[in-house]
């Protein structure tokens, strides 16, 4: 198998989409939230890239043109807030609060668990970046002096996590208003989260793109203050 991705260009942007299409599948069928397509998508790939002995360089070879979209992708995510503006300028004090509440809770939650699993400067600034998008969490991570891929694993769970859990939390602490819900979610969750409040409704999914790009610019500054802490 590993001669076949040697050979083909696009072996790794093929066996990519086919899993999250799988995923995709489970998860119509069996509406259960642990079946998230991404989440299927990594596992079903790392068992093949496994199973065929196929280096991940290789794989990366033909996977890495869909790392091209993920810029473009998040811009898109603009499209439901400019629809819901008139609702932001209304709402402006309390999302803008609720934003920064989250990305100080992200950050400081790092802290607390870096003291506690004594983790080193270097592991401690590639866990600071874990809530918000890959495109800009990679750069935060690598200016700090962090371990980008495994910076780039920590967003990916944190967002998948956020995707599971989302729902059950905010109907365990009756959370109903659906701004506090996109803002929770983009916040915490990035553009995985995302994809999850789109489904709750178009208010939380336009507040939880607001979120990923706020507390995405937010996080490089709070993060380049916290690095300081350890």
């Amino acid at each position: 198998m590993s001669e076949i991705f040697t050979a083909s260009t696009f072996a790794g942007v093929t066996i990519s989409l086919i899993s999250y299409a799988l995923g995709a599948f489970l998860k119509r069928k069996f509406k259960l939230a642990i079946l998230n397509p991404l989440l299927i998508s990594i596992v079903v790939t790392i068992a093949l890239l496994v199973a065929g002995d196929i280096n991940y360089s290789t794989y990366n070879e033909g996977a890495k043109y869909l790392s091209y979209l993920l810029t473009p992708a998040t811009v898109c995510l603009a499209i439901p807030l400019y629809e819901q503006v008139e609702l932001l300028k209304k709402n402006f004090r309390a999302i803008a609060a609720g934003i920064i509440a989250g990305v100080i809770t992200s950050m400081t939650t790092v802290f607390v668990c870096a003291l506690i699993l004594n983790l080193s400067h270097q592991e401690y600034v590639t866990m600071l970046p874990k809530s918000i998008t890959t495109a800009i969490g990679m750069g935060v991570s690598e200016e700090l002096g962090g371990y980008v891929t495994i910076t780039v694993a920590v967003i990916i769970v944190t967002g998948v996590l956020g995707n599971i859990i989302a729902e059950p939390v905010c109907k365990l602490f009756h959370i109903e208003e659906p701004i506090a819900k996109g803002i929770a979610i983009g916040s915490s969750s990035h553009a995985i989260g995302t994809a999850k409040a789109m489904e709750l409704g178009e208010i939380e999914g336009a507040m939880s793109s607001l979120s990923i790009a706020v507390a995405g610019l937010l996080t490089v500054v709070a993060a380049s203050i916290y690095a300081m802490f350890l």
